[in-house]
């Protein structure tokens, strides 16, 4: 019996000695905050079910960039909205597309500030789906073919990073490549490697008008129930030349995180999607939960799990309440 020689409690006894013994500590530099670039100027829409967040000319975005740099937050992720849409999301790699222009605002207001592309034809696409359709079936290969072209001008345009969200097999090779042939082997990528079929992205399908107009994207996406799976699809991007690997959602996946930090070396990060970002902001709003206290809970439970990186909407909120 070792009561009462160890008593656990004497290290909880102040925020002092909690603090000297916390074993996870939140800090603003693994954060990354999610924006939505849409073509224009003055714009600035804010998104109905994700209060706080908005659809932002690249002017806007800039300004709000300032802000994000100024509470020490190292990164964003662009994603983007186009003028018209087609078949082919041929807009996701316009050189004048809003994510470009974005970038090459960011760059030129010389902020301190990673920035990190979305790559996807989901938003670009008029059918709303990641890939190119035929006989109402998502082709893979052609699709590839599209995104590392679209990877590509997010790399003229100075992004540091690009982040394949599609999960066509294949995507981070010819991504890796396309980006070497063009001299550009210092922009890194960060794989969507384990994303899933989650009814969590309802509020972001709002933001970034993409909403599949038929079918769904579970013959794409994972499968909920699949755990090893998502090791495997780690692995394969890995070998692929991904350098730093993400799990999405973050929350009804945790085990799937901590799974994957337990087997890989790598920068892991997990994206702490829109409803679980609106589901907050709504109990919030109604007076039933502590937001601050639960918004910090929940990136330590992420963190603590295994993710160094974390892409939330929170981003800013957390930099101040840390801060």
């Amino acid at each position: 019996m070792t009561f009462p020689i160890h008593r656990p409690r004497r290290l909880r006894r102040t925020e002092a000695l909690r603090g000297l013994v916390r074993e996870t500590r939140l800090s603003t530099s693994g954060l990354v905050y999610p924006m939505f670039a849409c073509p224009g100027n003055k714009i600035r829409t804010e998104v109905s079910s994700m209060p706080g967040i908005f659809q932002q000319s690249p002017d806007q975005i800039v300004e709000e960039c300032r802000e994000v740099a100024g509470l020490g937050i190292p990164a964003v992720i662009l994603f983007g909205l186009p003028e018209k849409k087609d078949e082919t999301g041929s807009e996701a790699a316009s050189p004048t597309g809003a994510v470009q222009r974005s970038i090459e605002a960011i760059r030129k207001a010389k902020l301190d500030l990673l920035v990190v592309t979305d790559v996807c034809l989901c938003e670009y696409t008029s059918h709303g789906h990641c890939g190119v359709i035929k006989d109402g079936e998502i082709l893979n290969d052609p699709s590839i073919a599209l995104l590392a072209d679209a990877a590509l001008s997010h790399a003229r345009a100075g992004a540091d990073i690009v982040a394949p969200s599609d999960m066509m097999d294949g995507r981070v090779a010819a991504i890796r490549r396309k980006l070497d042939e063009n001299k550009f082997s210092d922009v890194a990528v960060l794989s969507y490697a384990a994303k899933y079929c989650s009814a969590f992205y309802g509020p972001f399908r709002e933001a970034a008008q993409s909403t599949p107009q038929f079918g769904d994207r579970r013959s794409y996406q994972m499968d909920p129930a699949n755990a090893r799976e998502a090791l495997r699809e780690v692995a394969l991007d890995l070998e692929e030349g991904a350098d730093i690997i993400m799990v999405k959602p973050a929350l009804p996946y945790l085990d799937i995180i901590a799974r994957v930090r337990e087997r890989f070396d790598v920068p892991v990060a997990a994206y702490n999607v829109s409803a679980e970002y609106s589901m907050v902001k709504a109990a919030a709003r109604k007076g039933w939960i502590d937001e601050q206290r639960i918004v910090l809970e929940i990136m330590t439970s992420i963190q603590r799990a295994g993710a160094s990186i974390v892409l939330t909407y929170h981003a800013k909120d957390v930099a101040r309440w840390v801060k």
